[in-house]
């Protein structure tokens, strides 16, 4: 028998041989011996474990909500490897013998929590708490590695872990409610280079801040492998289920064997599956080949001048190999320290070396280790149908991939024998190697704009430097994979280097770094690729023979070692209504690091429940003939308007001015829109059916749709807003502009839509009830909206419908009318179906759907005088409201209540609510305020620039007395003079945050910086917000402990934190003894439509006052019932306590539950939030990169109910506006289909693009009579202030344009300071005002003088 058959023969035997898999998740063990390959671990813990922690926060490996720890026993080394994986990306047949941990595997409520679920809690660092399980087993991760190394044994109750590596354990988790810097602090507080001083407020102390006071960490707590998992490990070689295959070659053999298609089967070759997170699969494979049991696929190894890499290898172990070679090879550790930048931790911990270069090979992936490696001349080694193949790495790119079977096997990197010197061994010359890349986020887990590498080898000569040979590697800019910029190369080989030799140079670099037609941004991509030469060749002219002899700088030697600075939280609590204004721990946020929690989505499924998925349109306006499903595919039922029941509404959604259709009827009416709602037995059958749907289309007889609002104007196609809505106007606009000294006309700001990003995404699960009734749990701020909806859609009686709430997953508005149509899509199947239907909305499909803030076009004309005084603004404002009217109508409401924060003198304005053919825009955190506040601000900068005087001094210039306030604002929004905080908290921020001398330090930086630049800048805000009714209910039950219901929805907001301190200060008036531990016998619950009425909106900032106010109604009630008793038990006995009391209560049949119901009376109902912030950003101007290296903000929250819930309020808002202002760019193609639909696309903030240093200050203003307990608003008005990073952005853009003015030999006229930053400032956007050929012109400029 001849090798072949051999082998042949060894892999039909495996196949016969159906083996098992054994894995351990939290210790408990799991076999398996019946596995779909496609199954991912998310699917099999969430579905089949009763670990429900893992979250489907995006499916892409982009959000760590998904994150466990995966450990793996090494036989031979006689050790255990822990590292932390997307468990959404990862296949379950690929776990075979390995141990999954998750945040519940670390402890819980019954048995003890771990101390990183007790300091998350106690550092208030989790708000709505859908992303804190994942947070958690990043940082346990973290702590268990750091525990192998060999530093010294730290402090007992601390780790090994240093501060920098404690903060980057969580870089790639994405939280959209705290702001991260709590949960930095949480992370810092078990470095062993922590000092305590420095760790931001929290409930373990208030002064004295020791390691003593927070929960003992102990590293030998948690076992991660457990030992019977030793004893039962092998490799699996194969798992059959049903017509599908998993297979584990252990050779190249076996391997050339199982790639033998048969029948036409279909093959994916597995590494690690993390390609899925980018390119989504929506077919299964017959045949699943894991790779990572072949030796020469998975080892690193030294072979004569190259490292030899298996293509199996992931991108960790590849960083940490090269971080360790022996000989010190600088190239290999800088190398390394650019792949630390290659997608998150979690992503690297899996991604094969391979899967990254074939992906680049043969789907023109962005790869950034393409490019590297391409700058050092690597080589691979490929298996094809004719053996094995060597090419150099250019050669395997460039290669057609019509040849699927072929397999990349190994990658040689050389290594470059330079010396720390930077000298070539044996040589005088010396050795230059740089990596570069451009991304919006600086730690990784982005793509890069474009990225870079460069090789060169130089030598010194008496007239400077000379090139002998060069490399340059270019990627990620719009070309199918990475290229050699041949050209470059050639004209610098032999060059002496001089600023004319690179002036030429960057010419031809222009040339070849051409971004193929339809790539975003391409004049920005081809300027980044000039700068990163230009820094890469200029220092050698620059600083000639003292640069050539430093050595190649490592990533780590340059970079700060922390991401954020100690910051301060500067609050004042509150005695007077104990235990009201205390900062207590948010309500639950142990169970939310637990993972104990319990989120719509991790109810378990009832018997027969079937799932659910829209299929939306891709149409902007077109006549939908049909739907056809995929053959082939899981799908039960496609449910559409036709079947609702008879006499039941098309409708989705409600609010005060309209409905929404659940789905289209004939005529689809945006891209986005749903049409139908496919119904599977399982979310994922349900998924691929409707995203492989084909729906036919017609437009017959349709006009064009309507994309802009300038189209909408043309067309006329509004909204209406109501008379009562639209507001009143100020002054006499024409005599303001008579008084004026200047003027400026029609003025252009355009401003984009913003995607929630809640971190779950919505969801429902509908049971039916006898007697024709639908229980509904939803994650949802509006249930008594959505109980109308099903009930008018399914054509049954309100009281038919039941809808839960427990918590939200994050909100932020998103969660009010569009979580509608989901909640009554699963009712509406259900009935039909008469079986439970579930749903968890996939991102994608969410992003699709949402519609978010709106979209804008402002006009302004300004009249102004010298002084900067404002006389006279009008604006005309076209809101893009999209397809329904939502809450678009209350629009210019809001927005006016935000643009008077000034005193205009006269204030006219026109807005139009333009109906377009875009997904129906929303409320979003501060909807029409924040693009308002930002108009405003736009409007003042504009007129300082006008005048060449400090935008400051203009603000000042500008703002209220009390009596133009009340004049704008009215008396009953202005209240009393003493309210009228902001001049207070202006100058307060002023002296706090030291503006005047940090406005020295930045003019100095710029005078002495070129090709970086600073800004600063401050901004106030004024915020109006109203109070709506709200229900409350209080009963005390039997043990004495106490029940609370209220209207308002837990989102994340403490709403029912501030409700257990309210009823606990409220019952304490009935003074018996131990009143003060009343506030641990207060339970708030879930909301459900049928026993809470008149539940109303969470929205508005408002709702956990009213809330509070309304349970403060009951407990007077209940406090009036119980005093007779009071007073007659104290005439019998010296003490009463609260437990005695209530079964006294009992005994003599006192009702002690109570009802209310808050109306704010007409003239309390409305009051003005103050507020300010401070802005210092760097700019690159090579790049464009924005750092935010500090924000002071003063808020003022009258007494503030919680002051660590306001705070955390404070932050989350500033950073959201951050990503509004600086990064979130929610693109659409030119049908209006979103394509900015999920992680890769689209950038919330991260903890490594928040302000480095974040100080805080709440000041407690009052009493405010009007107000409950004098408290105010804190949910949204913070937000606002985020303008204040785009305000210093603009300064900083200033003083480069400046600098571009000198460079071009032109007069400085005033004209470089009139520009318009775009929202978002992106990086292009800051490149483009700074200059995309300011090298060029720097060098001219050079070369001129």
């Amino acid at each position: 028998m001849d090798e072949q058959e051999d082998v042949m023969t060894k892999t039909k035997t495996c196949v016969e041989q159906s083996q098992r898999l054994v894995f351990a998740v939290n210790g408990e063990r799991f076999e398996l011996s019946n596995v779909d390959p496609s199954t991912t671990l998310l699917q099999f813990l969430r579905l089949q474990t009763s670990f429900k922690s893992v979250k489907l926060g995006c499916g892409e490996g982009g959000c760590g909500a998904c994150n466990v720890l995966l450990s793996k026993y090494d036989s031979n080394l006689k050790q255990v490897e822990d590292y932390k994986i997307n468990s959404c990306l990862t296949l379950l047949c690929s776990l075979n013998g390995c141990s999954i941990t998750t945040t519940e595997g670390l402890g819980n409520s019954k048995d003890g929590f771990h101390s990183i679920h007790q300091r998350f809690a106690g550092f208030h660092a989790s708000q709505c708490g859908f992303c804190t399980p994942g947070m958690c087993v990043s940082l346990f991760s973290a702590l268990t590695n750091a525990e192998k190394t060999h530093r010294p044994e730290p402090t007992p109750g601390l780790s090994k872990l240093t501060i920098s590596e404690a903060e980057k354990s969580i870089s790639e988790n994405l939280c959209r409610c705290t702001g991260y810097r709590p949960i930095a602090d949480v992370c810092k507080s078990f470095a062993s280079d922590v000092d305590m001083e420095d760790l931001g407020l929290n409930s373990f102390w208030k002064k004295d801040a020791k390691l003593d006071k927070l929960p003992f960490y102990d590293p030998k707590q948690i076992c991660t492998y457990p030992d019977f998992l030793k004893n039962e490990f092998r490799s699996t070689t194969i798992l059959n289920n049903e017509d599908k295959s998993w297979y584990s070659p252990l050779s190249v053999e076996e391997l050339g064997v199982l790639m033998e298609a048969e029948n036409g089967e279909t093959v994916k070759l597995v590494a690690c599956n993390t390609g899925i997170g980018y390119y989504k699969e929506t077919e299964c494979y017959d045949k699943y080949i894991d790779l990572r049991f072949i030796p020469e696929l998975s080892v690193i190894k030294r072979t004569g001048s190259y490292i030899e890499v298996g293509a199996s290898v992931s991108i960790s172990k590849l960083i940490l190999a090269l971080r360790e070679e022996k000989n010190e090879d600088l190239v290999l550790k800088k190398i390394a320290s650019h792949f630390e930048k290659i997608a998150s931790e979690s992503v690297r911990n899996l991604a094969s070396v391979g899967g990254n270069l074939v992906m680049a090979q043969r789907k023109s992936f962005p790869s950034d280790i393409a490019t590297v490696l391409l700058a050092v001349k690597s080589k691979v080694t490929i298996l094809t149908g004719v053996g094995k193949e060597l090419l150099t790495l250019e050669e395997f790119l460039a290669k057609s991939d019509s040849d699927s079977r072929s397999v990349l096997l190994s990658v040689h990197i050389p290594y470059s024998k330079v010396l720390k010197t930077g000298f070539a061994e044996n040589s005088n010359a010396k050795l230059l190697f740089e990596t570069y890349r451009a991304s919006p986020r600086p730690l990784g887990n982005a793509l890069a704009y474009v990225n870079a590498a460069f090789s060169a080898d130089v030598s010194m000569c008496d007239s400077g430097v000379v090139v002998n040979s060069i490399q340059l590697a270019f990627g990620s800019f719009g070309v199918k994979h990475a290229i050699r910029a041949s050209t470059a190369e050639k004209y610098l080989v032999g060059k002496t280097l001089s600023v004319g030799s690179i002036y030429e140079a960057l010419k031809f670099i222009k040339a070849d770094v051409s971004p193929e037609k339809g790539t975003s941004h391409p004049a920005y991509r081809s300027s980044l690729a000039v700068s990163f030469l230009f820094e890469f060749l200029m220092p050698l002219v620059d600083a000639g023979v003292s640069n050539i002899n430093g050595g190649i700088r490592i990533a780590d030697e340059c970079e700060p070692k922390t991401l954020l600075s100690s910051a301060k939280q500067v609050i004042e609590s509150s005695k007077e209504h104990f235990p009201v204004g205390e900062p207590i721990q948010k309500t639950g946020a142990a169970i939310q690091a637990s993972g104990e929690a319990v989120y719509v989505d991790d109810i378990p499924s009832p018997l027969n429940c079937l799932h659910g998925a829209f299929i939306c349109s891709t149409k902007p306006l077109a006549w939908v003939k049909g739907i056809k499903l995929k053959a082939g595919n899981d799908a039960k039922n496609i449910i559409s308007f036709k079947d609702i029941p008879k006499g039941g509404d098309n409708i989705g959604a409600r609010t005060f001015f309209g409905t929404d259709p659940l789905f289209a009827n004939d005529l689809t009416e945006c891209a986005g829109q749903p049409i139908a709602f496919t119904v599977a037995d399982t979310q994922k059958n349900a998924d691929v059916a409707a995203e492989t749907a084909v729906i036919d289309y017609n437009t017959e007889n349709l006009e064009p749709p309507i994309l802009t609002v300038e189209q909408a104007v043309e067309r006329s196609s509004f909204y209406e807003v109501p008379s009562f809505l639209y507001p009143s106007q100020v002054g006499d606009f024409a005599k303001g502009m008579a008084e004026a000294d200047h003027q400026i006309h029609s003025a252009e700001i355009r401003l984009p839509s913003q995607y929630y990003f809640y971190m779950e995404t919505q969801t429902a699960l509908a049971i039916p009830d006898e007697d024709n009734c639908m229980v509904v749990y939803s994650s949802i701020q509006t249930p008594e909206y959505a109980q109308s909806v099903i009930a008018r859609c399914l054509n049954i009686p309100e009281h038919n419908v039941r809808v839960i709430t427990r918590r939200v997953g994050g909100g932020f508005g998103g969660k009010a009318i569009k979580a509608m149509p989901t909640a009554t899509a699963c009712a509406l199947a259900a009935h039909k179906l008469r079986r439970p239907v579930r749903t968890y909305v996939n991102r994608k499909t969410d992003m699709m759907m949402a519609g978010g803030r709106h979209p804008m076009k402002i006009n302004y004309t300004v009249g102004f005088k010298s002084n900067g005084k404002i006389t006279a603004l009008h604006l005309d404002i076209l809101v893009n409201a999209g397809m329904s009217t939502d809450i678009s109508p209350m629009m210019p409401w809001n927005m006016i209540g935000s643009l008077k924060k000034y005193d205009f003198g006269a204030f006219s304005f026109d807005f139009k609510i333009c109906r377009t053919n875009h997904s129906s825009k929303s409320a979003m955190r501060g909807p029409g305020e924040v693009q308002a506040s930002f108009i405003a601000e736009a409007v003042v900068e504009h007129v300082a620039s006008f005048l060449s005087k400090d935008v400051g001094v203009v603000r000042e210039t500008n703002f209220h007395s009390f009596d133009s306030l009340r004049l704008f604002y009215g008396d009953n929004s202005a209240g009393e003079p003493l309210e009228y905080t902001l001049p207070s908290i202006w100058d307060k921020l002023m002296k706090s945050s030291n503006f005047d001398y940090r406005v020295d330090l930045v003019k100095k930086f710029n005078e002495n910086n070129r090709w970086r630049k600073r800004g600063i800048s401050r901004v106030p805000i004024l915020h109006e917000v109203s109070l709506r009714p709200t229900p409350g209910k209080v009963s005390i039950l039997r043990d004495a402990s106490i029940v609370v219901e209220v209207g308002g929805i837990e989102l994340g907001q403490g709403l029912w934190t501030k409700v257990k301190q309210m009823t606990a200060y409220c019952l304490s008036a009935v003074q018996c003894d131990g009143a003060d531990e009343l506030l641990e016998k207060v339970r708030v619950i879930q909301a459900d439509t049928l026993s809470m009425v008149q539940g109303g909106w969470t929205a508005g900032s408002t709702t956990s006052e009213a809330s509070c106010e309304a349970v403060k109604l009951c407990c007077n009630i209940l406090v009036e019932r119980l005093a007779p008793l009071m007073e007659k038990l104290k005439e019998q006995m010296d003490s009463v306590k609260w437990d005695f009391l209530i079964m006294q209560a009992n005994f003599q049949s006192v009702h002690l539950s109570a009802s209310a119901y808050f109306v704010p009376e007409f003239t309390a109902m409305r009051y003005i939030n103050y507020g300010a912030a401070v802005s210092e950003v760097e700019i690159n101007i090579l790049t464009g990169e924005t750092k935010m290296l500090q924000t002071d903000l003063i808020y003022d929250c009258g007494k503030s109910l919680n002051p660590a819930v306001d705070l955390g309020q404070i932050e989350g808002a500033f950073v959201q506006g951050i990503g509004f202002f600086m990064l979130e760019e929610y693109l659409t193609n030119s049908d209006g289909l979103v394509v900015a639909d999920g992680t890769w696309t689209y950038k919330i903030p991260t903890i490594d693009t928040i302000p480095k240093q974040l100080n805080v200050q709440i000041i407690n203003s009052g009493p405010h009579k009007k107000r409950v307990l004098s408290s105010k608003a804190v949910g949204e008005p913070p937000l606002l202030l985020s303008s204040s990073v785009h305000c210093a952005t603009r300064a900083a853009i200033k003083e480069a344009r400046k600098q571009l003015c000198s460079w071009k030999g032109v007069n400085l006229d005033g004209s470089e300071s009139m520009f318009q930053l775009d929202v978002p400032a992106t990086m292009p956007v800051v490149k483009t005002l700074c200059g995309l050929d300011n090298v060029e012109f720097y060098l001219q400029s050079m070369l001129s003088s």
